[in-house]
C-alpha cells in the first residue's frame, strides 16, 4: 500500500464517520424534525452516483466511504419518516 492509497483509505474512514454523530443523536432523541429531509435526499442520492463510480472503476475508498455514508443517510431518512409518524400518533 503506498502512501496515497492509505490516505484515500484514512478519507473514506473520515468521510463515512461524518453522519454517526448525527445518526446517534437522532436516535437517542427520538426525533428528527430538525433534519432537512431535502438534504438527506441528495446525499443518498450522491452515495448512489458515487456507488456507481466506485464500483466501475473499482476504488475501494470510494466503495467505503459511499457505502457507509449511503447507509447512514439511509438510516435518517427512515428516522425523520418514522420519528414524526411516532410523534403524530402520540399527539393525536
Amino acid at each position: 500500500m503506498d502512501i496515497y492509497e492509505a490516505m484515500g483509505l484514512l478519507g473514506a474512514i473520515l468521510s463515512s464517520l461524518t453522519f454517526l454523530p448525527q445518526v446517534v443523536r437522532t436516535w437517542k432523541i427520538k426525533s428528527a424534525e430538525d433534519l432537512s429531509m431535502g438534504m438527506l435526499v441528495i446525499v443518498f442520492c450522491s452515495t448512489i452516483v458515487w456507488l456507481i463510480y466506485g464500483f466501475a472503476l473499482w476504488l475501494i475508498p470510494v466503495i467505503i466511504a459511499n457505502t457507509a455514508i449511503f447507509t447512514l443517510s439511509l438510516t435518517l431518512i427512515y428516522f425523520k419518516i418514522t420519528f414524526k409518524r411516532n410523534k403524530t400518533k402520540v399527539g393525536s
